[in-house]
């Protein structure tokens, strides 16, 4: 049985580095330090993230430029 009189208490967690795990400082929110927020950029520059797709690459580039499943372009 619950009580539902009971107030529902706010658990306020501590966000930590997406890079290296340790607790977020306020000035480089989401990171540590500025350090660990080059490295997510330099990741970001370098395509180091991907998102799972079925696409086959170069699939969207025929359909563009009109090239039909014949090889005509219209």
């Amino acid at each position: 049985m619950t009580d539902r009189n009971v107030p529902l208490r706010a658990v306020r967690i501590e966000p930590k580095c997406p890079t290296c795990g340790k607790p977020a400082d306020p000035k480089y929110k989401p990171f540590c330090r500025k350090r660990c927020a080059d490295i997510d950029l330099g990741r970001w520059l370098k395509e180091g993230y991907r998102i799972e797709t079925d696409e086959v690459p170069g699939e969207d580039d025929a359909e563009n430029r009109g090239d039909g499943p014949s090889g005509q372009r219209g």
